[in-house]
């Protein structure tokens, strides 16, 4: 009966993963036909939403102190703002979000520290509650909002809605190339614990791995479309991000563990049914993403 059970179960997270899964895959597509910049910043904005929801709904049920409402509400009039203007005015609007990107942060640290003084201090909760919602804002809000600059980090040529469509693509695959990696390699010949009090199947083999397949992934989309993925800069760009983006997609799923297990959950939510939480999707892009945006704009253009 138990066997049973067992293998009733497995299917049904089968067949749920295979759902989520293929549900992912059109939306993508659907915005791949559409090319519309409202379709890519309405689903980054809603995958922000989520996962800003899902980490604030964790410390609730936690326990944790923290400024739940404040912290979701403000999150995701973020992401709103940024994907508004970036689907409005395009390219244009990088300037702006980033003197808004700034406003924001100083605005959520001060409204923080005087939504607090409501509440008397008692040991170091104020201090927690304050910390932790101003790293949730950071860490999703703020961080994972470069996945839609990235959309439009080149201006938009004639015919084309969203330039950098494929640079989405190629980020999403280099990243989560390093996590398949790290899991298949791990799996396979990991014997040696990577970091056992943060994450215990984490091996120094399943490391090495992640870091060839996302060279992998890297240079062979690119050699697949080099004018598309021209804004990388060349074979020895794609390279180097190659290395960058595999150590912080390793650190981004590190990241999301120190909070699943400060926080005492197995999952981050159950948005995707058998993948996990919108947060379990995005973990390692709130690294990646920002990275990659910032070495564009820095050594590239």
């Amino acid at each position: 009966m138990d066997l049973m059970s067992e293998k009733k179960s497995k299917s049904k997270v089968f067949a749920e993963r295979l759902f989520s899964t293929l549900l992912l895959w059109a939306i993508v597509t659907g915005m791949f036909l559409s090319d519309s910049p409202w379709a890519f910043a309405g689903f980054m904005v809603l995958l922000g939403a989520a996962a800003s929801r899902e980490y604030f709904a964790m410390a609730k049920k936690a326990g944790s102190p923290c400024l739940y409402k404040f912290g979701f509400i403000s999150s995701t009039l973020y992401l709103l703002v940024v994907g508004y203007l970036l689907a409005s005015e395009g390219s244009a609007a990088l300037e702006k979000i980033s003197v808004i990107s700034g406003a924001a942060i100083a605005g959520v640290v001060i409204s923080a520290f005087t939504i607090q003084l409501k509440d008397p201090v008692e040991d170091d909760k104020s201090l927690v509650s304050v910390a932790s919602t101003v790293i949730g804002f950071l860490y999703i809000a703020y961080l994972f909002g470069f996945m839609a600059r990235l959309c439009f980090i080149s201006p938009a040529e004639e015919g084309i809605g969203v330039p950098g469509k494929w640079l989405i693509i190629w980020v999403v695959a280099v990243t989560k190339f390093t996590d398949m990696g790290a899991y298949i390699t791990g799996s396979l010949i990991g014997k040696n614990k990577m970091i056992p009090h943060i994450s215990p199947g984490k091996t120094w083999e399943g490391f090495v791995g992640a870091l060839f397949w996302a060279q992998l992934a890297g240079c062979g989309l690119y050699a697949l479309l080099p004018d598309a993925l021209s804004v990388l800069g060349g074979w020895h760009h794609v390279v180097i991000l190659g290395f960058i983006l595999a150590l912080l997609a390793v650190v981004g799923d590190l990241a999301e563990s120190i909070i699943k297990r400060s926080l005492k959950a197995k999952d981050s939510g159950q948005t995707l049914p058998g993948i996990g939480g919108a947060l379990d999707l995005i973990d390692s892009l709130c690294f990646t993403a920002p990275a990659l945006y910032f070495y564009i704009i820095w050594v590239i253009q």
